[in-house]
């Protein structure tokens, strides 16, 4: 029989995280065990951090110091420019919190049989059932977005048969109390939490008076037996059925205001969304919750005509697959969970999905759960457009806003410039810019990195392509573009030769080795920072030209494009991460951030620059095909935007490599990247980039766009003989639907959402149509419009 696209389900309850099933509502983060005896639920909330507003003068002096690491690196003493860049540091990171545990005990008999647990990704559902003691037991989860509470029903086929507890514990501080028959938690996190590669004597730092308060209240709708609500737990004895609401809160109230003096009333919040769903029957809140969730999830379908396969447990089935098993129903369910995970962590304003999305058990978490900058929380995002989940892509362009303010700061303090804005490698809730390291303790080569403000604005400018929204381009994108492109433009200076490059500079944690052995971080002009401002200032251009402003402005940008170092191609024919063609320190690492021009960029492609490219693939040929998971999503993109499917593919069944639970933050950087039981992606650990890197690659294989062409088909695997998607979406603002059947495009419709002009590729031939907006225009296998 063939396996169903949308469901993962297993035949035993999760022992590990890597194994448990996650849900949620962009806000709520649940993470559900399904265990018979005891079932525990992680509970996360997305705005549920440690730390206070950032004081973006912490290091008002470090701008007076860049003369001299400039300096150094003009006398070529790279050892004494990575030395004094350590002055250029701030302070790391708040970390993403864990609220609780939410744990059910139930009062039956250890043995059981017919187990099953399951999350259907079409309604956001998780379902636990088994038998024991002769009676058949069910549990349905799901975390609503409408009415903003997490609802578990538990049903059973004999009256009378449901006996548990409630309880509820957490790594925070926290007390509980029993009210109008609802369990009541109210706590604080921590004021300071420390990354957890970092040694501080009191890492985790508590007051009362002092960070994020939360509350997590409980209360269970019964059908026959009653209920006993203590000051720690909710009795359920001899029921028919129960309904539990669980609804979170926090007192966060934005990245400036402190949580503590000016928060949010977390009690009343969670007390108001619990009485508003209390009042609504259990029929309605799950229609109420399918019918929000599935508006976005049902927007594209993908089938690549597989029928017959055996039903297997999905992490059976993912270690079939490993061995070399054909199962293309695994690599839609794939994808079709990255959508899936998306619409669950991101809707929260402000608040985007981080290194986990929003499921975190840990105190303190791996790399601190935050927004790492140099590619994580962008390639969180890649796929939010071309995957038909524009909105889904808000709580980060809307957090962009926010890293601006304090990057004004960061601008001046640490770089000496006094116009627009710049960001660094790390951030977080409080939208902190500043270069990390603590105040010089760390190496530059991954602590001073300065280029994610140029990097964060393209998404502003790819939402504007997608959607073709003015208001949001003129009023809020563009001055947010214009303050990085400002930054930049500032921060450039000339080398020995008369182009601008950036100094200091660094390429993302890779190192490089110099002609006399030294190995180091800090340089001037690296590919990536160039890479970037390219593609920045070119965006700047096209927006300021769109919106008929700053002409001035615009004029300048294109002087100094005009004079950028050029893309270098090494005497290995490799595209040069250095300025100068030096040896890497690690050739196989995992960061390939000097291709950034090849994807996300757009300014290398095989046919405009088949040079460049044919650089950017040696590159991609020496650092291979091992490594971690985020980076085996990006190494999925960059084969993809090279035309070379098949190698896109072969990187996509290296991600979907079974990974084995471990429940420990255990971390390699060399490679082992691939997918946990639970479909989650293994860094490892456990790390969600890679699931959106992954499903990103999927559209890039089969859709392609710029700001002027769209390409079918561009990079279609043998693999993916035939096949059908709808509903993915290019630039332009064009829906496209697509239908292919032995390697060949039999038709294909274009939905115009805006009426612009649609330059459609396929195979060599080339279309043009004149759009009207609302039109769909249906292209048959000659590649010819059929309606116009």
């Amino acid at each position: 029989m063939a396996q169903n696209v949308n469901t993962l389900w297993y035949n035993k309850p999760a022992a590990h995280f890597e194994e448990a099933l996650v849900l949620g509502n962009g806000k709520t983060g649940a993470t559900v065990f399904g265990g018979v005896l005891s079932d525990q639920i992680y509970l996360n909330d997305a705005t549920l951090w440690s730390g206070e507003p950032v004081d973006p003068y912490m290091n008002p002096d470090a701008y007076k110091h860049i003369p001299e690491i400039r300096e150094a690196l003009s006398n070529e003493n790279y050892k004494l420019a990575d030395r004094l860049n350590r002055s250029i540091q701030g302070k790391f990171s708040e970390s993403y919190a864990p609220l609780g545990t939410m744990m059910l005990t139930f009062k039956h008999h250890s043995e059981y049989k017919n187990y099953r647990r399951e999350l259907d990704i079409n309604k956001a559902i998780a379902t636990v059932s088994y038998d024991a003691d002769d009676v058949h037991y069910t549990r349905r989860y799901f975390v609503s977005h409408p009415d903003k509470v997490m609802v578990v029903k538990l049903s059973a086929s004999k009256k009378g048969a449901l006996n548990f507890t409630v309880s509820f514990k957490s790594l925070l501080k926290y007390t509980s109390s029993g009210a109008d028959n609802i369990l009541q938690v109210n706590g604080y996190a921590p004021y300071h939490v420390a990354p957890d590669y970092w040694r501080e004597t009191e890492p985790i730092k508590f007051d009362e008076t002092r960070g994020t308060r939360f509350s997590s209240y409980f209360k269970i709708k019964n059908t026959g037996g009653h209920v006993i609500v203590s000051d720690s737990t909710i009795q359920v004895n001899n029921a028919d059925e129960a309904i539990l609401f669980v609804s979170t809160a926090t007192s966060f109230n934005g990245f400036d205001k402190d949580p503590a003096k000016n928060g949010l009333n977390n009690k009343a919040l969670a007390k108001k969304q619990l009485d508003d769903a209390f009042k609504i029957s259990y029929p309605m809140l799950n229609k109420n919750h399918v019918a929000d969730y599935q508006k976005y999830f049902k927007r594209v379908t993908f089938d690549l005509a597989q029928n017959t396969i055996p039903d297997l447990p999905t992490d059976e089935r993912l270690k079939a697959y490993t061995k070399g098993a054909d199962d293309k129903n695994l690599e839609i369910l794939y994808f079709q969970y990255g959508r899936y995970l998306l619409i669950s962590s991101s809707r929260t304003p402000g608040v985007p999905a981080n290194l986990q999305g929003i499921w975190n058990p840990y105190i303190r978490p791996p790399w601190s759960s935050n927004y790492t900058m140099n590619i994580n929380v962008e390639e969180n995002y890649w796929m939010a457009e071309s995957a038909n989940l524009s909105e889904m892509h808000m709580p980060f362009l809307s957090f962009i806003g926010n890293l601006a303010t304090t990057g004004k700061v960061t601008a001046k303090t640490f770089y000496g410039i006094n116009r627009g804005w710049a960001s660094a490698h790390n951030s977080d809730i409080w939208a902190m810019s500043n270069p990390v390291g603590d105040f010089g303790k760390s190496d530059p080569t991954w602590a001073n990195w300065n280029m994610s403000g140029t990097w964060a604005v393209t998404h502003l400018w790819d939402h504007y392509l997608y959607t073709g929204d003015r208001d949001f381009l003129k009023g809020y994108a563009y001055p947010l573009m214009k303050g990085a492109a400002m930054f930049c433009l500032d921060w450039l200076v000339k080398d020995k030769q008369g182009y601008l490059i950036t100094s200091p500079s660094t390429s993302p944690e890779n190192n490089y080795v110099t002609p006399d052995g030294y190995k180091g971080g800090t340089l001037y002009g690296s590919t990536a920072d160039l890479a970037m401002i390219r593609e920045c200032f070119n965006q700047t251009i096209q927006a300021a030209e769109e919106l008929k402003v700053d002409k001035g402005f615009r004029d300048s940008l294109k002087t100094a494009l005009n004079q950028l170092y050029p893309y270098q191609i090494g005497k290995n024919g490799n595209l040069q991460e250095w300025y100068h063609d030096w040896k890497d320190a690690d050739p196989q690492h995992r960061h390939q951030s000097h291709l950034y021009g090849l994807y996300p960029g757009h300014q290398i492609t095989p046919l405009k620059t088949p040079q460049l490219a044919q650089a950017a693939k040696k590159t991609l040929e020496i650092r291979g095909d091992n490594t971690t998971g985020w980076s085996k999503g990006w190494r999925i993109n960059l084969w993809a935007r090279l035309g070379d499917g098949n190698h896109a593919y072969k990187m996509y069944r290296e991600l979907l490599n079974y990974v084995e639970p471990d429940g420990a933050k255990n971390i390699n950087y060399t490679g082992g990247g691939g997918t946990y039981p639970n479909l989650l992606d293994a860094h490892p650990p456990f790390q969600i980039d890679g699931n959106f890197g992954g499903a990103a690659g999927v559209i890039e294989m089969l859709l392609q766009s710029d700001d002027h062409d769209i390409y079918l088909l561009p990079a279609r695997p043998d693999a993916w003989k035939t096949g059908t998607i709808s509903g993915i979406c290019a630039r332009g603002g064009f829906e496209v639907s697509m239908k292919w059947q032995n390697g060949i495009l039999q038709e294909a419709e274009v939905l115009s959402k805006n009426g612009k002009i649609g330059h459609l590729h396929y195979n060599g031939k080339s279309l043009t149509i004149n759009t009207k907006k609302g039109g769909r225009y249906k292209i048959n296998a000659d590649f010819k419009v059929m309606n116009k």
